[in-house]
């Protein structure tokens, strides 16, 4: 098997999470007497809902749309900050810090829980058993996109290409990432990663022609393949998306790589379970609106609002079904860092 070339780049180092991550445990156990107190009194002015992401992207979308909704059934601001780096790590490791009152929350990308951690050292992971997960928001399907003048339109173009590829991906230790790294390594393509910031500038090199192809969120290329400016050769759903049901998914295609985006809701490890629930019921009312519903068919999102249980479970299975995957395939998604 052709081994596949790995990003050199690496995530931002000595965030330090384990260290913030165990103060926050200390903090939320010495407060626990006042937990009581602290739900009956919830929410108690305006919250912060933290993004890991650039201001714009898809996640910070998502965050912004809840938001708004999620504030009127609270009777309170939620107040959206961007804190981008390190796919969504600089913004977990402050929720990590914050009081577990209810007051800060994040929207969570699944990537960092379950993919990341393949890309960095062990005390760099983000462990989403550290935090309090209120409720699963939606699934964002990954399309792998290309320019009509590479003449690509199925894997076996690619495969046939007989030279090597560049793809770009939207970071490391992300969706983007994994789904060509496995797909590449199944394939037998000589192929070579080139990471950039996010979905807008990986489909600019794949529309300029600095890659060959890319994978990206589907809303984020619609635009793009309805126009006819970017070819859709396969997406990396476990189904065909209803948003996109003419192109094939790599698991038709032959390739084990289903790979999804998750976003939740989570909030400080210790959060009173009254608060939880609070939260819980104020996002299931955001789910219901008719406006975020909209929102949602807008920007070609699944819903996958489910309890935060049953979300811990999906992502911890996702992580060790990754490893599984990263190990068979000999795939090193750090590049050696």
């Amino acid at each position: 098997m052709t081994s596949t070339s790995r990003s050199r780049r690496g995530l931002t180092a000595g965030l330090g999470l384990v260290t913030a991550l165990s103060l926050a445990a200390c903090g939320g156990n010495l407060g626990g007497g006042d937990s009581a107190d602290a739900a009956e009194s919830f929410p108690d002015g305006p919250i912060t809902l933290l993004v890991g992401q650039d201001a714009g992207g898809s996640t910070d979308l998502i965050a912004r749309a809840l938001a708004d909704q999620a504030s009127d059934e609270l009777g309170v601001p939620i107040t959206v900050e961007n804190r981008p780096g390190a796919n969504g790590a600089v913004a977990a490791q402050e929720l990590a810090g914050a009081e577990p009152d209810g007051q800060t929350l994040m929207t969570f990308v699944g990537s960092l829980a379950y993919i990341t951690p393949l890309a960095v050292s062990e005390d760099e992971a983000v462990d989403i058993g550290d935090y309090t997960v209120v409720t699963g928001i939606s699934l964002d399907d990954y399309v792998l996109v290309t320019s009509p003048q590479t003449g690509f339109t199925s894997v076996e173009d690619v495969v046939g290409a007989g030279r090597p590829v560049t793809f770009g991906t939207t970071g490391v230790g992300t969706g983007s990432q994994l789904s060509q790294e496995l797909l590449f390594a199944q394939a037998g393509i000589d192929a070579t990663a080139v990471p950039f910031d996010g979905g807008s500038p990986t489909l600019t090199a794949v529309l300029g022609g600095q890659v060959d192809v890319g994978a990206v969120q589907l809303g984020e290329a619609a635009a793009q393949i309805e126009a006819g400016e970017l070819v859709p050769i396969v997406t990396f759903a476990e189904e065909r998306p209803q948003y996109l049901p003419d192109t094939p998914t790599a698991v038709e295609a032959g390739y084990d790589v289903p790979v999804q985006q998750s976003r939740a809701i989570v909030a400080p490890d210790g959060t009173p379970d009254e608060v939880v629930t609070r939260l819980e019921e104020a996002f299931q009312a955001a789910f219901a609106s008719a406006d975020y519903q909209a929102f949602n068919e807008e920007r070609l999102l699944t819903p996958d609002e489910i309890g935060g249980q049953e979300l811990q479970e999906q992502w911890t299975g996702n992580l060790e079904n990754y490893r599984s995957l990263v190990e068979e395939y000999g795939i090193d998604l750090g590049g050696g860092q």
